[in-house]
């Protein structure tokens, strides 16, 4: 196999158009039209069983740690005959099919055969029914939904949530058939023949505007909202990757891949992706977790992938794990095309060290790559098909999606509007209508930046959220989201991620989600099973905060919107419960602010044991209070 990995050859790059309006805003969008793209996804799985059956699809491993998988003509095959299961047992638009667990092959066909026949398809995050505690998101998109099919692994590990949910609904709880035991209803047992006449039916009634799944987004204090995703969103975006990616038409893609399908990410931009174009998908059971990323390498040495896509926390973790291993590094440098990164800003720390280990490995440096969107958009608004100069671009509107940039307290916020735009949130009208402008623009609630206002084909940058920026009681504003990322390159001996805080403050204060097991390694002297707060309250932990909270000050001159005086190492982990964070490790700044409202205080305290200091010297020199 030639592995090609010049930009100018994987990708094709469009012209973009910038109109100024009179109001001051601007309409951003590709000289390119939207090619004619599937009238649902289904019909891609139909070409591939006919064009290649034989191709591996989806693989995964089993309990003894061997892979097993299906190929492009069986998975049709047992699509059509658990669709058929479906209709029998009266699954329709207004009572889904639901999925509480990870990502599997049974989830897959699952998901297949409901939107063959036009019957949505809800996952949910396993985090709220694994996770959670009080299982109150679980039961507000049970009550909203009222499915007719309930897919789990196995009962006994879901059954806290199953009871927790059992006089909400009418649905058949199905397991997983590697998790069937006694009398319990299996997935192959929807399998039927009987209803093949109506499963075609149904399939040749589908239309570009029928359902295809109900994405929750996770929420914070806000009642989950289901984001309605029909095929045209689907499908229109995989044209637009087409378009963008024109190398995915010569090469079907090898991946390897954790991000959950209940995530706009990896259900409707990875998966989506390896059956639009006809790819082998290795479902990672690893994990960006200290106790799960040495399963992601050996994942990493067998598949070897040719196009790989992740969370900056994921690149993080690796990163590191491929300093420290050779033949990883080999293995996932030696077919890859491109390194894909999306849902947060990847630090330039990350970005740099991506680079210099290909170079290192394969003598090139393997293209770095971003997009933005949302689940609303299911996902792509913009793509960056060409190489960046630095991290943090989020390219340019893909063809076919209209973007509007309206100045807003000194930045740009974006809206969108295209067939990739969600119609709305399930059962929700006032919220759908909220989330509009009297020019049908989605309303995403970012903000973006011109790399360059002469050249918008150079693409733009992610600018942060309009509502998380705030202003210093000096009238100064704060870029929440670029500092954030830059906050965390500096700090990246201790800190995983960072909540900022300041608003009507003199000063900046970090609230830090540490790194535990960066931290404990600063900390020798130290056995295995100290308690994560003694680990934080080390001296060594705190001077390596101090250095880095010195050194981010040091990058920005001194300007008080550009560094913290304070930090404070959070030894509490986030909660999923309180909407503090996503399966995926995302941070909702908002919801951590609210529910450790008294930790923010004490960053403003006058004295305090835990909070670290530096001082305001000219020369910043770095002060950790004992």
């Amino acid at each position: 196999m030639t592995v090609v990995r010049n930009p100018e050859i994987l990708f094709r790059r469009h012209q973009v158009a910038l109109e100024h309006r009179a109001d001051g805003s601007m309409l951003m969008r590709s000289i390119e039209s939207l090619g004619e793209y599937p009238r649902c996804m289904g019909e891609s799985l139909e070409h591939w069983a006919q064009a290649t059956p034989s191709h591996a699809f989806i693989l995964e491993r089993t309990s003894n740690g061997q892979w097993t998988g299906i190929t492009y003509s069986s998975a049709l095959r047992r699509v059509r005959r658990i669709a058929g299961g479906l209709l029998q047992r009266g699954a329709t638009l207004d009572h889904p099919v639901m999925i509480l667990c990870d990502n599997s092959i049974d989830h897959a066909l699952l998901m297949l055969a409901a939107m063959h026949v036009g019957v949505p398809y809800v996952p949910v995050s396993a985090a709220y029914s694994l996770a959670s505690k009080d299982f109150i998101k679980l039961r507000r998109i049970v009550e909203l939904i009222k499915p007719r099919i309930i897919l789990v692994t196995d009962t006994k590990r879901f059954s806290q949530a199953l009871a927790s949910i059992a006089l909400l609904h009418r649905a058949d709880v199905v397991v997983a058939d590697s998790g069937k035991c006694n009398h319990e209803l299996a997935l192959s047992d929807l399998e039927t023949d009987s209803y093949a006449s109506l499963v075609e039916r149904a399939f040749q009634a589908i239309d570009p505007d029928t359902i295809a799944k109900l994405l929750f987004t996770s929420g914070s204090t806000d009642e989950p909202k289901g984001v309605i995703n029909t095929q045209r969103m689907l499908c229109a975006g995989q044209q637009a990757r087409s378009q963008q990616w024109p190398f995915l038409l010569q090469s079907p893609p090898i991946m390897l891949d954790w991000l959950p399908w209940s995530h706009t990410f990896g259900g409707n931009h990875n998966f989506n992706l390896a059956l639009r174009f006809g790819g082998t998908l290795h479902i990672d059971d690893g994990r960006p977790i200290p106790s799960l990323i040495g399963q992601t390498a050996a994942n990493i040495k067998y598949v070897c992938p040719t196009v790989y896509f992740n969370v900056p926390r994921g690149y993080d973790m690796l990163i590191a794990t491929m300093r420290d291993d050779i033949q990883l590094r080999q293995c996932f440098f030696s077919r890859l095309q491109i390194i894909f990164y999306a849902a947060a800003a990847l630090p330039q720390n990350l970005w740099d060290a991506l680079i210099e280990l290909s170079i290192e490995t394969v003598g090139a440096q393997v293209p770095i790559v971003s997009a933005w969107g949302s689940t609303e958009t299911a996902p792509l608004v913009t793509d960056c098909n060409f190489q960046a100069d630095l991290a943090g671009v989020i390219g340019v509107p893909i063809p076919g999606t209209l973007l509007k940039l309206l100045p807003a307290d000194g930045k740009l916020e974006v809206r969108c509007k295209g067939p990739n735009v969600t119609p709305g949130y399930w059962k929700r009208p006032e919220q759908t209508a909220l989330h509009f402008d009297d020019e049908g623009f989605y309303k995403i609630g970012d903000a973006v930046r011109l790399v360059d206002n002469a050249h918008p084909e150079h693409g733009l940058l992610f600018d942060g959220r309009v509502a998380e920026d705030f202003k210093l009681d000096t009238g100064t504003w704060v870029n929440v989201g670029v500092l954030r990322v830059t906050a965390v390159a500096a700090l990246a001996t201790v800190a995983q991620d960072i909540v900022i805080t300041g608003h009507d403050r003199r000063s900046i204060g970090f609230l830090i989600v540490p790194n535990h097991a960066n931290c404990r390694q600063l900390c020798p002297d130290l056995s295995a099973d100290t308690s994560i707060g003694d680990v934080l309250a080390h001296p060594a932990v705190r001077s390596a905060t101090a250095a880095g909270m010195t050194a981010l000050k040091n990058l920005g001159g001194g300007t008080s919107s550009t560094h913290a005086a304070t930090a404070l190492l959070m030894a509490e982990p986030l909660s999923i419960d309180g909407g503090e964070i996503t399966d995926k490790g995302y941070i909702n700044q908002r919801a951590v602010l609210t529910k450790r409202a008294t930790l923010v205080q004490r960053l403003y305290a006058a004295e305090d044991d835990m909070v670290i200091y530096i001082t305001e010297t000219d020369q910043f020199a770095n002060t950790v209070k004992p």
